[in-house]
């Protein structure tokens, strides 16, 4: 059965580990749903977070295969339960529909979101929350004469105790990147 998974991967802050990381889903026809790569509270390491809809099997395969990968230091899968994420979303909006009356700033004000920038001829209105939330913004804008949209990937953290630090810590002690999420 096919559900969604969250990726966490960390890395060695090089370049080209992406396309190694795609590679491996693409040879098993798996699409990203959501990708998103930053910095950690380790210099010099990175956590790619990747969303994708697949089997439990397909993507347990794929982290064993990107642990294989020389620059990887860990590789973890999370259930939706399993993680704490959200996702950031833009949307330009032309500044008469705030000429209407204060109808545009309830539904702002009313679906979390701010605003960000106000121009002349456009308005930028920002929301964070779960897909679901940034995409039902989406639907009551675009009546209004939405001019652009865009959201971010998921950023997540995983709901365990492991600390990123302590991991890289016994990683280096034990020369293998094969250490479990379940060990911390």
């Amino acid at each position: 059965m096919e559900k969604q998974y969250t990726m966490s991967v960390l890395t060695e802050d090089k370049a080209g580990l992406l396309n190694n990381l795609t590679i491996i889903l693409t040879r098993r026809k798996i699409n990203i749903d959501s990708l998103n790569v930053s910095t950690t509270e380790v210099k010099g390491i990175s956590r790619f977070t990747i969303v994708v809809t697949t089997s439990k099997d397909k993507v347990d395969n794929c982290v064993k295969q990107f642990r294989k990968l020389i620059d990887v230091l860990g590789a973890f899968v999370y259930e939706e339960d399993e993680v704490y994420y959200q996702e950031l979303a833009l949307y330009k909006v032309p500044t008469s529909v705030f000429l209407n009356g204060n109808k545009i700033e309830t539904l702002v004000r009313n679906n979390g979101a701010r605003i960000l920038v106000i121009e002349a001829d456009h308005i930028i209105i920002e929301k964070t929350g779960h897909m679901e939330d940034t995409q039902d913004l989406y639907r009551k804008l675009e009546p209004l004469g939405l001019l652009e949209f865009v959201r971010s990937g998921r950023v997540a953290i995983s709901k365990s105790k492991r600390k990123t630090e302590a991991y890289i810590k016994e990683l280096e002690e034990t020369r293998s990147n094969e250490l479990s999420i379940k060990d911390y």
